[in-house]
């Protein structure tokens, strides 16, 4: 198989747990006898540096012509003082908006070697499993007017949530498709006691619920869910929610593992060009010290080989890789307890050699049969 792969690394340790994870591909290419082909391209702080802009034409055409996309991450203090146009963030959201990128699927997973690294007890964690889908493409984040104004002589502030009917009703659909191939259960989050948004986005979920019988809805109020993602986080399956409440919620979910640097995510267009990235941010404060998590990235890759390329082996031996690492007591500095951490590289290099273990076990047992 051939594929080109679009790289934007980004900013902060954007780049380190991106390098690591070409090379996990690397090697899964050429255990596997496939070809990938990776371009580079700029985002976020990165880009507004070298070319006055967080996405860049260039960056567009380079994702355009690529089968797929591998993000790192964007941000940090340097750009905060930037005009909202020129920060780092609108290189992101530019993206999404570009290749319509509406649905972010994050799945929230335990490690059984890592359930003592939660904040939760081990009862809480152990065997939870669930699947948070965000609306990527509407909401308070692109709505108009979003602005300064003033109001009755007053300064005042005004940002606009607006959703159309359509996009509440794909990521519904899509969160129901996930949801008929799991454990059948939906939990659909909102805020209808006050928002009128959330009120039709009711509406629209009982309607899509009726076209899945075998699929059971279950409507949550976000404080509520929030809570209830500490409380009780096996009762979970499939989380829909839109974009802001899933911003926030996902975050939340991502302790339950014990790190931001485990969590994958991949945000799915309507296309069929899609984008990974790990769910962390770019951690400018431990950018270029090598010890990054690059797990969740590496992750990312492997939901990519699944989903966009069919790739269903090489995905599994990605996963059972990062496993068997993980179960002979490696770790990076977020998820290390005893201050034996091993570096960014380190762990890749670790991830890299499972790799080639399971791939030379599998060729002796093929050989054999």
């Amino acid at each position: 198989m051939k594929k080109t792969i679009a790289l934007l690394p980004g900013d902060g340790i954007g780049k380190e747990v991106v390098d690591v994870t070409v090379e996990i591909l690397k090697a899964i290419a050429e255990h596997f006898h496939h070809q990938f082909q990776f371009n580079y391209g700029l985002i976020g702080g990165d880009a507004i540096d070298q070319k006055g802009n967080p996405l860049p034409e260039e960056t567009i055409t380079t994702c355009k012509k690529s089968d797929a996309i591998i993000l790192g991450a964007v941000g940090g203090p340097k750009w905060d003082q930037n005009p909202v146009e020129l920060r780092p963030e609108r290189g992101l959201l530019a993206l999404r908006k570009e290749l319509d990128l509406y649905a972010n699927l994050r799945p929230i997973k335990t490690f059984d070697s890592l359930l003592d690294s939660s904040p939760l007890k081990k009862e809480y964690v152990n065997g939870v499993d669930f699947v948070i889908v965000r609306e990527l493409t509407g909401g308070l984040y692109f709505g108009k007017p979003s602005e300064r104004i003033v109001h009755e002589g007053e300064e005042a502030v005004v940002d606009t949530l607006l959703y159309k009917r359509y996009e509440i009703e794909r990521i519904l659909v899509s969160a129901f498709e996930i949801a008929s191939k799991r454990r059948k259960h939906v939990t659909s989050v909102d805020k209808a006691n006050v928002l009128e948004s959330s009120r039709v986005w009711r509406e629209v979920a009982e309607e899509v619920a009726a076209r899945y019988p075998d699929v059971t809805l279950e409507h949550m109020l976000v404080d509520n869910a929030a809570m209830q993602l500490i409380r009780s986080p096996k009762q979970f399956d499939v989380i829909v929610t839109e974009n802001m409440f899933g911003d926030i919620l996902s975050d939340e979910a991502s302790m339950i593992t014990g790190s931001l640097g485990m969590l994958s995510s991949a945000s799915l267009s309507s296309s069929g060009l899609h984008l990974y990235e790990p769910v962390h941010g770019s951690a400018p404060d431990i950018a270029g010290k090598n010890i990054a998590n690059p797990i969740a990235t590496i992750l990312s890759a492997a939901a990519m080989l699944r989903q966009s390329f069919g790739l269903e082996e090489e995905a599994k031996a990605i996963e059972k890789a990062v496993d068997n690492v993980l179960n002979s007591g490696k770790r990076t500095a977020d998820l290390s307890e005893d201050g034996n951490a091993i570096s960014t590289k380190q762990i890749g290099e670790e991830i890299k050699n499972a790799l080639a273990d399971d791939h030379a076990i599998l060729n002796i047992m093929e050989a054999y049969s």
